[in-house]
């Protein structure tokens, strides 16, 4: 049976190289994210029967539920949803910060995490032969918070939380969900990184990255475990990133 896939932010980054990785290895992919464009150029050079663009608002609860049941209806079940879809803002003082700003990384961050997780969940409760597996993108600042960055910081932290709640209810139904915590791959998010990065110490430095297909391989991997066995949390960073000792 080829694993059904559902990736959420889709259309660039991390998410379009592990949809990529997951095209690559025979699976089926649906691909979601908010630009139908970036989407489908996610999805070039693919077999039209093993992908899916899905336009997909995952702070919306009709769209998210909408996503899910393109991909039943397309392809029956789904065994892996990669949890990716996320935004920051710029770097901005606590006292800055704005109640915009902290509602619109956190409604897409961790609401819209929890919002496909559920619709994941119910899936891969009810559907024949039962289960799945939930892999939830979180961050080095999971751990470790970038100054001027409170809202992405908080709701990386929460999506710990998430990961530990879904792995514990999900042991009833053969759900397993892992977390992957990510540092300084090479995407538009890490462009700041790499021309300077706010320290802990205030100064700006430029800090190094890793090719992000290597996160594609990462989560390759993790799904590719039979679901008696979990990656429970994962980090991969750039080798010489300032993570640990980065307070």
């Amino acid at each position: 049976m080829t694993a059904v896939c559902v990736v959420t932010g889709a259309g660039s980054g991390v998410g379009r190289a592990v949809a990529r990785a997951l095209l690559t290895s025979g699976r089926r992919v649906v691909l979601a994210g908010r630009r139908a464009d970036a989407l489908v150029e996610t999805a070039a050079g693919t077999s039209a029967d093993s992908v899916l663009v899905v336009p997909t608002d995952v702070t919306d609860e009709e769209s998210v539920n909408a996503l899910f049941g393109a991909a039943l209806e397309r392809w029956g079940r789904v065994d892996l949803l990669f949890n990716n879809a996320g935004i920051t803002v710029p770097a901005t003082p606590l006292e800055d910060y704005s109640l915009h700003q902290w509602t619109s990384v956190v409604d897409t961050n961790l609401t819209g995490s929890f919002l496909c997780a559920r619709a994941a969940f119910r899936t891969m409760k009810s559907q024949s032969p039962q289960g799945g597996r939930i892999i939830n993108n979180g961050s080095v600042s999971a751990h470790a918070p970038r100054p001027h960055a409170i809202a992405y910081n908080a709701s990386k932290h929460a999506i710990t939380g998430l990961t530990k709640s879904l792995s514990l209810e999900g042991r009833l139904y053969d759900i397993a969900c892992g977390q992957i915590d990510i540092g300084n791959a090479a995407t538009s998010l890490s462009e700041q990184a790499s021309a300077g990065a706010l320290q802990a110490d205030g100064s700006v430095a430029p800090e190094p990255t890793m090719d992000v297909r290597h996160v594609g391989d990462a989560v390759l991997h993790m799904a590719s475990l039979p679901l008696e066995a979990n990656v429970q949390f994962m980090t991969l960073m750039a080798t010489t990133m300032p993570l640990v000792g980065r307070g």
